[in-house]
Formats: structure tokens, C-alpha cells, sequence
């Protein structure tokens, strides 16, 4: 086959953008981009219901985890939600703003994202390689040989965006921090599925409440009682255990702060802005309510019935009949109930992989590796990972555009 300029491996959002800028970067670079997959795309197709969250309107370095801050600020600002807004219009994506602050498409169609970013390669005359699993990727000291099963292929600069080991079905294997490690990276000692549902003991009784929803805080807490995150947003009682926005977004900090014989501690306040104090006061103030009556228009009564139950309390009757212990322990119910998590889902369910190859191997300037020169990095195989809401797609559109930009500019 004939050699390649640049060589992007992964066509999924951050390999698709890495090899559409380099492209357009320097027109009459030969560029070509390898993915395994049969039919390219299936995370953006998946993402956001089916919808593809594209961005969020306010993205600051505060919504990511891994690396450090500052260092994912310096990769975001190079290509922010504006760049990202206009550079999807100028494909042909309209994006709308919903009240949470997510960005999607006007179709509300994940495939129209995918497309126009696939017109977008071939205007730009990328060359779409799949399938075509890359098992090894070497480097002889002049150019980098890129090879699998179906063949080899040398080029003068290699991107790598091969994703990490989050939906597996979508041919994310994590088989990328090897062919990173062979390169002369070293990855983190973790590799943890992250934006992923969390399990509870089977018979648990948010376990019978499948299908219910309800705005909460939820707090981790180490071992030792410390305050690790703590976020807000809508949680989801499964079959299982729970999910939700709320509780994607604290699972990698949970998992994080846990060790295997001292797991973090996870509680959940169903009364998001009050305090054990607060809400105390109130049930003390209404001694002729029920607490069923006292949380209606707070929690959906199943809900509701439920917690009085894990109280130990008559749902039905007055307040002023509880002992001040029967009332503290309703109140600690609804404001720092336990989840006892016993694991995740794992990465076959999880949006997003923490952990991957350090910031600090990379030159962020340019996405290029600092321990192997010609080869660039970005997207899902670095150590970043966000929250839910648009966040890591645009790492993927940040860290996509700088490494194409520069690996095309460095020739």
C-alpha cells in the first residue's frame, strides 16, 4: 500500500475531527484514517439517546477529572464551544441549547452528526480506511509502520484516538494503551469504567422502586468520612440499583476513593438544599401532618411510603406522635440516606473510560507525545474524563483538533 503522511488511528469523534483538520490544514497531505469497525460511528450514533449531545454550553476545566485541570483548561481553550458551535454549522449541524445547558442537533439525530462529519472528511479528502484493526503500530526511526491483519502502511506522523475500553460493542477494547504503551507511554494504574451505573444488594429497596425518578444531592465520602464529590441532578431507581445523571457522574469518584476492603460511602439527600437541621425543624413545626401528607409535592408517594418504611415510621400518622429519636431518624432518612453500592456495571455500560495515557507525557501545545516524536494523542486514550452532559465529546473535539492541526502543520 502506498505510504500515508499522517495516519490517523480511530475514526470515532476524536479521530474523525483529528484527521478532518489535519486535512484542511495542509491540502495535499495524503491523510488516511483506520478504524475496525464495519460501520464507523456507532458511539456518536448511541450518544445522548440516540440524539448525540454534541457540546454543552458552559464547558470550563471544573466538569473533568484524570489529568490535571490546568492541563485539560490549555487543550479546551485552543477549540471551544464556540469553535465547535460554528464549525458544526459550517458542516451543515444546526445545535440547539436545551434547559440543562446540552447542546444537540435540531434533528435531534445522532446521525445527523455522524454524517455531516463524514462528508466533512471526504470534502477535505481524507482517506476512510474500515475495517482495518491496527494490531501494531512501530516506529524505525524515520517513519512509523502501521500494521494488521489486513496489511501495513508507513507514515510520517501518527495519531493515535483509538478511544479506551468504554461500550466495548462499539470497538472501543481498550486495545489503544497497548499499542500507546508499545510506543513508550506508560498509562495510569487504573483503567475504571466511568458514567456508569452503580449496583445495589439484591432486594434493596430502591431495587423495588424500578422506574422512578427524583431530583437529589448526592455525596461521596472516603472511608475516613472526607468529602471527596458531591453532585446534583435527576437519580434513577433500576431492577439493579441505580442511575441517572446524578449518579453517572459521581461513579468514577466513588470507585476512585474506594479500596477493596474500605469502599467509599455514597448517601443521597431526596430533599436537594435542606439540611438535617432544616428539615428537622419543619416535621417538628407540623405535628398534625402525616409524613406522607408532609412529602407530597416532594417525592412521588411510592417513593415517599418507601423511605418511611426504611424509617421505621406509620407513613400515616402525625408527626406529633413520632419520639424526637423516631423523627431524627425519618429526617436522616431523607437527608443522608445510604447507598450501600456493591460495584458498577462495568465498561459494557459505562459512556466514558478514567484514567488512559497522563497529560504529562504529551506537549499539550500540539496533543504531540513527549516520549515518541511524530506521534500525537488525543480523545478518550488520555487520562480525561468528563461529566455527563456534552463534556467529553468535546475534549474529543478539542484534543481532535489540536493534534490534527499540529501534525499536519509539523510537515
Amino acid at each position: 500500500m502506498a505510504d500515508a503522511d499522517i495516519a490517523v488511528v480511530g475514526a470515532g469523534a476524536a479521530g474523525l475531527t483529528a484527521a478532518i483538520w489535519a486535512a484542511r490544514t495542509r491540502p495535499g497531505l495524503r491523510v488516511v484514517a483506520l478504524d475496525s469497525a464495519a460501520k464507523l460511528g456507532a458511539k456518536i450514533l448511541v450518544a445522548g439517546g440516540g440524539r448525540c449531545n454534541v457540546t454543552h454550553d458552559a464547558v470550563d476545566e471544573g466538569a473533568y477529572a484524570g489529568s490535571s485541570r490546568n492541563a485539560i483548561k490549555k487543550v479546551i481553550k485552543r477549540f471551544d464551544v464556540q469553535e465547535t458551535t460554528a464549525f458544526f454549522r459550517e458542516i451543515g449541524v444546526e445545535l440547539k441549547r436545551e434547559a440543562t445547558g446540552k447542546l444537540f442537533p435540531v434533528t435531534d439525530s445522532a446521525r445527523t452528526v455522524l454524517d455531516a462529519l463524514l462528508r466533512a472528511a471526504d470534502k477535505a479528502g481524507v482517506q476512510l480506511w474500515h475495517p482495518r484493526r491496527i494490531e501494531d503500530i512501530k516506529h524505525d526511526g524515520s517513519e512509523f509502520i502501521v500494521r494488521g491483519p489486513w496489511g501495513e502502511i508507513t507514515a510520517r506522523r501518527v495519531v493515535l484516538a483509538t478511544g479506551g475500553k468504554s461500550l466495548p460493542k462499539s470497538g472501543s477494547d481498550g486495545h489503544g494503551y497497548a499499542l500507546a504503551t508499545r510506543l513508550g507511554h506508560s498509562i495510569t494504574p487504573r483503567l475504571l469504567p466511568a458514567l456508569v451505573p452503580l449496583l445495589l444488594p439484591s432486594g434493596h429497596l430502591l431495587t423495588t422502586l424500578s422506574g422512578i425518578s427524583a431530583e437529589v444531592s448526592v455525596t461521596c465520602r472516603s472511608a475516613e468520612g472526607q468529602v471527596v464529590a458531591a453532585f446534583d441532578g435527576p437519580l434513577l431507581c433500576t431492577h439493579f440499583g441505580v442511575s441517572g445523571p446524578v449518579v453517572l457522574d459521581i461513579s468514577r469518584y466513588w470507585q476512585h476513593a474506594s479500596a477493596d476492603d474500605e469502599p467509599a460511602q455514597l448517601s443521597v439527600n431526596w430533599l436537594p438544599g435542606e439540611s438535617f437541621a432544616s428539615v428537622d425543624g419543619q416535621l417538628a413545626e407540623a405535628p398534625k401532618a402525616s409524613a406522607l401528607r408532609w412529602l407530597n409535592g416532594r417525592l412521588v408517594e411510592r417513593l415517599a411510603r418507601a423511605l418511611c418504611t426504611a424509617a421505621g415510621i406509620d407513613a400515616t400518622a402525625p408527626l406529633g406522635r413520632l419520639t424526637r429519636g423516631e423523627r431524627q431518624t425519618l429526617t436522616r432518612t431523607l437527608v443522608d440516606y445510604p447507598l450501600p453500592v456493591t460495584g458498577t456495571r462495568g465498561f459494557t455500560y459505562a459512556e466514558v473510560t478514567a484514567g488512559g495515557v497522563p497529560l504529562g507525557e504529551i506537549d499539550l501545545k500540539s496533543m504531540e507525545s513527549r516520549v515518541r516524536r511524530g506521534l500525537h494523542l488525543c480523545g478518550e486514550v488520555c487520562d480525561v474524563d468528563g461529566r455527563i452532559g456534552g463534556y467529553n465529546f468535546q475534549w474529543a473535539w478539542s484534543s481532535g483538533y489540536v493534534a490534527g492541526t499540529a501534525a499536519a502543520n509539523a510537515l
